[in-house]
């Protein structure tokens, strides 16, 4: 039910609400969450519903500005907080069970919160905003004030908790970061800070990271300079250097999905990988828990990522999305993994009820389930969501009590009207759209996506059935709609058909007809009254193109069923003359209509403008469309497309939009009367409607927050009452009769359903045991629909009376197929020339023409592509040709020897542009300035040197020689300059010595210098290059003049030698490939037709020519005729000359004449004369073309050795270049090197300005801190001392009274009443891990109350001492209470003082921390600053060495010379000739006395060889004498066969080794006996040994058990001896005390006696 105090805003144009919610139905969306141990709540749409899971009571609690945002509850204040979504959200924050606002927090977010969190203890409050703020906030609740905020751009948070064994920390995790904030509070100051969790990598590695900004300990680069942090090198100097990380570093962490708080302030973190972490909560270490290994469990639970985590004392439980609740038994770093429950559905939230017996269990589909920790656990239901959000909703007519609802997956529900419970639900198993209830009999009709219309009976509520199905069409249905009377309902699809069917089950539901409409049927308005014998249908259809909306009517008799079947043609349509269909447009757009009970109006709701219209049909009948205008027009309040729909009485209009408002009108008036905000534009405002038919009940359903809320009158009189009441009781008698004959009818449907389904089990099983053809068969059989099916037998029925007709057409067509056939056997057979295609003998022409189009398009698309792809080919190529080929000035190409194998390239060089000539220029200019200013230094100082100093003129000459000499070695020589450009002709005069470039400007004038020598080093190769290419070109005309000889030569000596003709190549002359030959196109040229005719023409014209000119050329053929065309025989024609041969030489010799035979002598003189000329001839021809052959090969051998070295300077040039790019590379390496140093310089700065602003932050927080802590103090310090004052002023103030009354009130004054501390029971102790939380504040207040509570026994007058007055009485009651009372704030003030105090110590941790980061940059920089001195001063310079000049062992290159300098080779020269010559003056003297040494060596040499031989003699002298001759010796003297007696001695020692070999042998076989059977009793003993391990590890087993036992059952014992122990003690000590303080007294006492007597005895030694 809905909270009575909640009430609905006045609208803004005082229309008061007369409705109010009665119920609200919801599925919970987000996690649901405990109230207290008997109460869960969600939040549904606006409203959060509170559910009692004992008793299942729904309490409602409505948000008045809209949707409900985010909800949080807090536990021990029964509070519950939720946000609403608007601009400038707030939270709200209501009190359990009453449902009272306890306050409203108004923050500074703009758009939405996303989360909430409850402290576990004290008055505080967590929330995170969205974008654009991503701020988290702390809140004090119970004093609406932020306490501290902190923002977090771009930063989405999954989940938030407050530690609930200590509130000052909060744990916020998104899925790639786990965030533990800390809340450090002094007096009224809160403060965040907050530390990030190091998640491991994806395979569980821990990831070690190192400082970005501060350096670490690497050695040095004795090369490339210093190392640098890689954001200098990236050149970061802002706030990203400190978390810049190369692609290459980043490593994939893991991913939290979710995490829960232990009662040691640990973490365990669940993350999608599937890895369990747990986080220490003081030093945030990560430990990665590992699955202990077992055997695969039989059961289904296959865990990847928790999706949510709760705790329990051995571990955690956890859920996955395959619907298992598993338990987490966690030991040490390891966990082992058990199922708990086994759910359809996946899990997305758990949680413990606050004493922590039942566990909460949320599904993703919106169920709830508990589960009960007793003895036993016990699984119950709390709520079971429906199979998606409620599409359509209904009332079960004629009757009010129940209603219907529909979920697009096909399930229909119904519930109980008074209190929402459901009573049954249906499911169709198929997506369903839209539904309605019959008002004429107990039957629901229901539309599908597939085009079927389902029937149901509900007579049963409890058990809903399918009585009828109809497949209308294949087209979606898109609106059922009854009568009022129920006569007939009337179906939409989305193709336009309007279905007309008999909505009376004893009709079987037959279908009357169908007609057309346009596609997008908006919606479907009926008016059927109870004395009408008609019913009107209006139906609304959108036409979006044109703007507009259209509106058809037609009229339905209630004699229909009975005319049907002659009002329809062949394919079910209605006539429409029958129907009288009339078409209207309206001239906007409208989203609903609906016609008036008149029929004399329509109302329509606009959808771009927020108004709605009225519009009056014509009287008189018309054809075509109708244009209305609107007759009424009045603003609707709502915005978006909106649905009107009308009471059962027809005066009532109501109507809803996006906006969630739900608005009553009268229909006449169109004046609201009633309206209520049922949901909110959030959530898309509501989706549907329903009104009973005695107008008192309204069902409303939201279009996405999926909540149902049930509407009712807060007064429901009058006039409003009675014309309703009316209505429905006149339509309740018509329609009880109606349905009361259909109940039969029903009945009787439902047991021909059953039969139908005991049919189709039984033919189910006759199936299964058919053969699988036959269930294929079945299979292959597709459902007809109704209109598919009208339509065929309209088909059938034209086919059987054109039968006739269409069997002529047949034979006709057969026999013209025949004759095309014959033509196509005919064409085959004809020359392919005059062969036709195939598609020419295509009848069809249209599907010719067609098929001619599709050609065409497809040649146009294919031609357009091959264009784009050729013009696209031909941009790159002029992008590539502009860039490699036009933009150089010299283009590149090679030079090639005739003979050798040698190939020359120029220098491809692009032209300089303006802007690196002018800074050339520059350059230039500034070094020519420089090199003019040092020149006039050199002469002032030479001046100023000539006019102190006097010398002779031939002095001056030598001095200018050697100033000559001088300036001449003022150029750099080669080895310092690096390369060998001099060697080009270049000018190096501008250059500087690479020892002096220490400054950035110098660089790079050196990189723009040694860039014009590489310029000019090419364009001095390149002009010899082209020089060469000119004399190849000259030596190949050469070649080609002199072959033009050659070949005449051997024409005229018809010899087969080839003539070597040099040519260009391609690589030499590039030109040429950028020019496509005719030749290269393998393709044939496409010639248009006009072209060949042209060329045609010109061949024709051309041949004509020429045989008219041979016509007319008679003198060209009498030349050919007689002279073989020549006028003059040349030398060159003696080769071919032949002396024609006698006539008579054809006779035999003997017959010739004297005369013939003189004639044959002159022939053979004339013929060998000829020959010998052609042999001269010949000879001359052979010698010429061997001196003009030797004399090519002459000349190209001399160009090849030219290019020879021509290639030899290329490589030099080559050389030249390679080494002065190799200065430049290294000049920019040292600028990058440089701005790198300058980056780090600046990103240390820009550091340090930071950390110095966090200093001055830090230390105001200090000084503040400090000064409130002085504050305090001394406030604190006020108090103690006030309660020492009041303890000291306490005998003063009964200064009247006797001592021995005074101290006894004295004692009474510090006597304190015991507080007994609420003893919490054992059980709850033992369930809930997390114990009693409650927080400081409230423990401190209550201990306070208890306390007063007891001070006010003890001020009884009871307790009153005898013999005390009254009055003295009260008055030391309210001392000792105003005693108490400052006490308690004296402690109070301590714990504030001691939290200060932390909260500074903090403060100055932090200001210790910045302050080392300080000094750690000051470090860096002096680092830096070191370094960025050596590398100015620590030059790379580049030294030529001549081949050989360096020796290097094993390739040993140091790179370190710490040592070494840099000096010019002459002064190592000159110092080598003076070592040279002093090095020979001393080998001269170490030869003499070598000599002398050598003399004397020798002498003593002889005389100490003479020592030694003497030596030796008496040596040998004495052996001789001392010799000594042993047995064996004597033996081998005296013994004639010593060697058979040696034989003799070696074979005894042979037997005696034999023996001693057999015995060791058996001794070794002894031994191994021996170690076989130690090895078998080693056997035995170790087989004892495991058994006794084995029985040792149960004993110990036991024993530990025993002794847990006994450490559990002695815990309770120990601690209470250890409490009475402490007590004895505190008692001892308090006797011990008190016994000191009587000798105390005594000893004063004794004291102040002798001290009297001392004086009475002594009187004259008073002490001064």
């Amino acid at each position: 039910m809905a909270h009575p105090h909640e009430r609905e805003d006045t609208h803004p144009h005082g229309v008061s609400s007369a409705l109010s919610v009665r119920w609200v139905q919801g599925y919970p969306k987000q996690n649901v969450q405990f109230v207290n141990n008997e109460t869960i709540c969600y939040p549904s749409g606006n409203y959060i519903i509170f559910v009692n899971m004992e008793t299942k009571e729904k309490t409602v609690l409505q948000c008045m500005t809209g949707i409900v945002g985010v909800m949080a509850t807090n536990i021990p204040y029964e509070l519950i907080a939720f946000s609403d979504r608007k601009h400038k959200p707030a939270i709200h924050i209501y009190k359990f069970p009453g449902l009272t606002r306890k306050t409203k927090l108004k923050g500074t977010v703009l758009l939405d919160y996303t989360l909430l969190s409850f402290s576990y203890c004290g008055t505080y409050l967590a929330s995170y905003s969205s974008l654009p703020d991503y701020e988290l906030a702390l809140w004090n609740w119970d004093a609406q004030v932020i306490l501290c905020k902190q923002s977090q751009p771009g930063v989405d948070v999954n989940q938030m908790t407050f530690n609930p064994m200590n509130w000052h920390q909060l744990c916020v995790s998104s899925s790639n970061a786990v965030t533990v904030w800390t809340i450090e509070r002094s007096n009224q100051v809160h403060h965040f800070s907050s530390k990030s969790v190091k998640l491991p990598t994806e395979d569980g590695a821990i990831l070690i990271e190192k400082d970005i900004i501060f350096s670490h300990s690497k050695p040095k680069d004795l090369i490339y300079g210093p190392v640098l942090p890689i954001s200098a090198i990236a050149g970061l100097v802002g706030e990203e250097a400190e978390t810049f990380r190369p692609k290459d570093d980043l490593h994939p962490l893991l991913h939290p999905t979710m995490h829960c708080w232990t009662p040691t302030s640990d973490l365990y973190v669940g993350c999608e990988e599937g890895y369990l972490l747990m986080i220490s909560g003081e030093t945030l270490k990560v430990t990665v828990l590992n699955k202990t290994e077992e055997p695969p469990s039989t059961g289904k639970g296959n865990i990847i990522s928790p999706v949510t985590l709760v705790y329990q004392k051995e571990g955690i439980f956890a859920s996955g999305i395959d619907g298992f609740v598993y338990s987490y038994i966690i030991k040490d770093s390891s966990y082992k993994v058990e199922n708990l429950v086994e759910l359809e559905e996946p899990v997305e939230h758990l949680m413990f009820s606050p004493n922590y017996k039942v566990l909460l269990i949320q599904t993703q589909k919106g169920s709830v389930y508990t589960c009960t920790f007793d003895e036993e656990p016990v699984f119950n239901e709390v709520l079971i969501a429906c199979e998606g959000n409620f599409q359509v909703i209904d009332f079960i007519k004629p009757a009010n009590t129940h209603f219907l609802t529909l979920t697009a997956s096909g399930e229909v529900g119904i519930w109980h009207l008074e209190d929402c419970s459901s009573v049954s639900k249906f499911s169709l198993h198929t997506p369903s759209t839209v539904l309605a209830c019959s008002p004429s009999s107990h039957t629901v009709v229901v539309g599908t996506l597939d085009g079927s219309v389902h029937f149901l009976d509900v007579s049963d509520l409890s058990a809903p059935s399918e009585i009828h199905k109809v497949f209308l069409s294949e087209a979606s249905v898109q609106s059922v709609t009854y009568d009022q009377r129920g006569l007939f309902l009337l179906v939409g699809t989305s193709e336009g058909h309007i279905f007309v069917i008999n909505a009376k089950p004893s009709s079987s539901f037959k279908i009357l007809g169908f007609t057309e409409m346009i596609k997008g049927i908006s919606q479907i308005s009926t008016v059927s009254l109870l004395e009408a014998d008609t019913v009107e249908v209006m139906v609304l259809t959108p036409l979006p193109e044109a703007g507009r909306s259209r509106l058809e009517l037609f009229t339905l008799p209630t004699i229909l069923p009975q005319v049907a079947e002659t009002l329809l043609d062949k394919r079910g349509r209605l006539q429409e003359t029958f129907i009288h269909k009339f078409l209207y447009e309206i001239e906007h757009v409208l989203s609903s209509a609906v016609l008036d009970f008149q029929s004399q109006r329509i109302l329509g709701f606009c959808d771009q403008v927020p108004y709605i219209c009225s519009y009056l049909l014509p009287p008189h009948e018309h054809t075509g469309v109708y244009v209305l205008k609107p007759f009424q027009k009045i603003q609707s309040r709502q915005y978006g497309p909106g649905k009107l729909s009308l009471s059962s009485h027809g005066l009532w209009l109501l109507s809803t939009a996006k906006g969630g408002i739900l608005y009553i009108r009268d229909v006449q008036t169109l004046e609201i009367f009633a309206r209520c905000r049922s949901h909110s534009y959030q959530g898309q405002g509501i989706q549907s409607l329903a009104i009973s038919l005695d107008g008192q009940d309204i069902l409303v359903n939201g279009k996405t927050d999926g909540t149902l809320v049930a509407l009712k009158w807060k007064r429901f009189g009058g006039l409003l009452a009675t014309n309703s009441l009316d209505h429905y009781l006149k339509l309740l008698s018509f329609l009880n009769t109606t349905v009361e004959e259909e109940h039969s009818y029903i009945k009787s449907m439902s047991k021909q359903s059953l039969d139908v389904e005991l049919e189709n089990e039984n033919t189910m099983q006759a199936s299964t045991e058919s053969s699988q053809e036959d269930m294929a068969s079945a299979q292959d059989i597709k459902k007809i629909s109704w209109l598919q099916t009208k339509s065929q037998e309209a088909i059938k029925e034209e086919v059987n009376q054109f039968s006739k007709k269409r069997k002529d057409i047949k034979k006709r067509i057969k026999a013209l197929a025949r004759m095309v056939a014959s033509m196509m056997e005919e064409n085959d057979s004809l020359a392919l020339v005059a062969r036709l295609e195939q598609k020419e003998f295509s009848l069809d022409l249209e599907e010719l023409e067609r098929l001619h189009d599709e050609s065409e398009e497809e040649i146009a698309k294919i031609k357009k592509d091959s264009e784009m792809e050729n013009l696209a080919k031909n941009y790159l190529a002029d992008l590539i040709k502009g860039e490699c080929w036009n933009s150089m000035t010299v283009k590149g190409r090679s030079l090639k020897c005739f003979h050798l194998p040698y190939v020359v390239e120029n220098f491809p060089m692009k032209e300089r542009t303006a802007e690196e000539l002018k800074e050339l220029e520059k350059v230039l200019q500034q070094k020519k300035i420089e090199t003019e200013c040092l020149k006039l230094r050199k002469e002032i100082v030479e001046v100023e040197s000539t006019v102190s100093l006097s010398k002779k003129h031939h002095e001056e000459d030598d001095e200018e020689e050697e100033e000559n000499v001088a300036t001449k070695d003022t150029n750099l020589p080669n080895y310092l300059l690096g390369s060998q450009s001099t060697d080009f002709g270049v000018d190096t005069t501008y250059l500087q010595s690479q020892l002096e470039l220490h400054s950035r400007e110098e660089k790079i004038d050196q990189i723009i210098l040694l860039k014009d020598i590489i310029y000019k080093v090419k364009t001095c190769f390149n002009k010899e290059f082209n020089a060469s290419f000119k004399q190849k070109e000259f030596e190949i005309a050469r070649v080609k003049e002199r072959n033009v000889r050659i070949q005449e030569i051997i024409t005229d000596l018809e010899l087969e030698e080839k003539i070597w003709q040099p040519e260009l190549e391609d690589c030499e002359v590039p030109e040429r490939t950028l020019v496509v030959e005719g030749s290269e196109i393998k393709a044939r040229k496409y010639i248009r037709p006009w072209q060949k005719v042209k060329e045609e023409l010109i061949l024709t014209y051309k041949l004509e020519k020429l045989f008219a000119f041979q016509a007319s050329d008679m003198r060209q053929r009498a030349l050919m005729d007689m002279m073989g065309g020549v006028l003059e025989v040349k030398k060159e024609d003696i080769l071919k000359m032949v002396i024609p041969q006698p006539a008579f030489m054809i006779k035999p010799d003997t017959v010739w004449s004297e005369e013939e035979r003189k004639q044959f002598k002159e022939y053979e003189k004339k013929v060998k004369e000829l020959n010998e000329e052609r042999d001269k001839y010949r000879k001359s021809l052979e010698a010429e073309m061997k001196k003009l052959q030797n004399n090519i090969l002459e000349t190209t051998q001399a160009f090849d050795e030219h290019l020879k070295r021509l290639f030899e300077r290329r490589v030099k040039a080559e050389m030249v270049v390679n080494q002065e790019e190799l200065k430049i590379n290294n000049l920019l390496f040292s600028l990058l090197l440089d701005e790198e140093l300058n980056s780090r310089e600046l990103c240390l700065n820009n550091y340090l300005t930071r950390q110095q602003q966090q200093k001055i932050q830090t230390s105001q927080a200090i000084q503040t801190a400090k000064e409130d802590l002085d504050m305090y103090k001394e406030n604190y310090d006020n108090l103690v001392a006030e309660d020492k004052v009041m303890d000291r002023s306490f005998k003063k103030e009964f200064a009247d009274l006797p001592i021995q009354q005074v101290d006894l009130l004295y004692k009474l004054f510090k006597r304190r009443p015991r507080v007994h501390k609420q003893k919490v029971q054992q059980d709850v102790i033992s369930l809930t891990p997390f114990g009693e939380r409650v927080g400081a504040e409230k423990l401190a207040k209550d201990a306070f109350t208890q306390l007063m509570k007891s001070m006010e026994e003890l001020d009884n007058v009871n307790n009153m001492p005898e013999g005390l007055d009254v009055s003295v009485w009260e008055h030391f009651c309210a001392t000792r209470r105003a005693k108490v009372e400052n006490e308690q704030k004296v402690k109070q003030k301590g714990a504030g003082l001691m939290e200060m105090l932390t909260f500074l110590r903090k403060r100055i941790e932090d200001d210790e921390k910045v302050q080392k980061n300080i000094e750690k940059v000051f470090r860096e920089l002096v680092i830096l600053q070191e370094n960025k001195v050596e590398f100015q001063l620590n030059l790379t310079i580049q030294i030529l060495l001549k081949q050989g000049q360096v020796e290097l062992e094993n390739f040993q290159l140091l790179l370190e010379y710490p040592d070494a300098i840099l000096i010019n080779k002459n002064i190592i020269e000159d110092l080598n000739a003076v070592i040279r010559t002093q090095g020979q003056k001393k080998v001269a003297s170490m030869v003499e006395s070598k000599d002398v040494h050598k003399g004397i060596f020798q002498i003593e040499w002889e005389h100490k060889k003479m020592e030694m031989e003497m030596e030796d003699l008496n040596q040998k002298a004495w052996d001789i004498q001392m010799l000594f001759f042993s047995r064996d010796r004597q033996k081998f003297l005296n013994e004639p066969h010593y060697e058979t007696l040696i034989a003799l001695q070696i074979g005894i020692m042979e037997q005696t080794v034999a023996v001693i070999e057999k015995t060791h042998k058996k001794n070794v076989e002894n031994c191994k006996k021996l170690i076989k059977k130690l090895g078998k009793y080693s056997g035995h003993k170790d087989l004892s040994n495991y058994v006794l391990s084995c029985n040792l590890r149960e004993e110990l087993v036991a024993v530990s058990e025993r002794r847990d036992i006994c450490n559990a059952i002695g815990s309770k014992l120990t601690c209470e001896k250890i409490a009475k122990e402490r007590y004895d003690s505190m008692m001892e000590q308090q006797r011990l005390t008190h016994i000191s303080k009587q000798q105390a007294e005594e000893i004063s006492i004794l004291q102040a006696e002798v001290e009297r007597l001392r004086m009475r005895t002594f009187p004259a030694l008073v002490p001064f």
